[in-house]
C-alpha cells in the first residue's frame, strides 16, 4: 500500500512488486469526490475507500509505504482507516 500526498491530492495504491503491477488504486482526483482540503477527515475516507478497493480484488494483507513522510496526521489517519476497513497492515 503506497501512500502519496501532495498539497491538493492523496493518492492510494495497491502495487504487486514482484509482477510490476498496480492492483488497486484511489485518489481525491476525480469529479464527485467533494473534497475542498486534503485534511485528516479527508484522508480517513480516501483510507476507508481503499480498503474497500482492496478488499474487492481479494487483498486483505499489505505493506504500508508512507512514502518518507512522519508516521502522523494525514497518513496515520488512512493507515488507522484501512485497518478498521479490513486490511493488516
Amino acid at each position: 500500500m503506497s501512500v502519496a500526498i501532495s498539497n491538493r491530492h492523496i493518492h492510494i495504491q495497491f502495487i504487486d512488486d514482484g509482477a510490476g503491477s498496480t492492483l488497486a488504486s484511489v485518489s481525491s482526483t476525480g469529479e464527485g469526490n467533494g473534497f475542498k482540503s486534503i485534511n485528516v477527515t479527508a484522508a480517513q475516507t480516501i483510507g476507508k475507500r481503499a480498503a474497500e478497493a482492496a478488499k474487492a480484488k481479494g487483498i486483505t494483507q499489505a505493506v504500508f509505504d508512507r512514502g518518507g513522510r512522519k508516521y502522523h496526521g494525514r497518513v496515520k489517519a488512512i493507515a488507522e482507516a484501512a485497518r478498521a476497513g479490513g486490511i493488516t497492515l
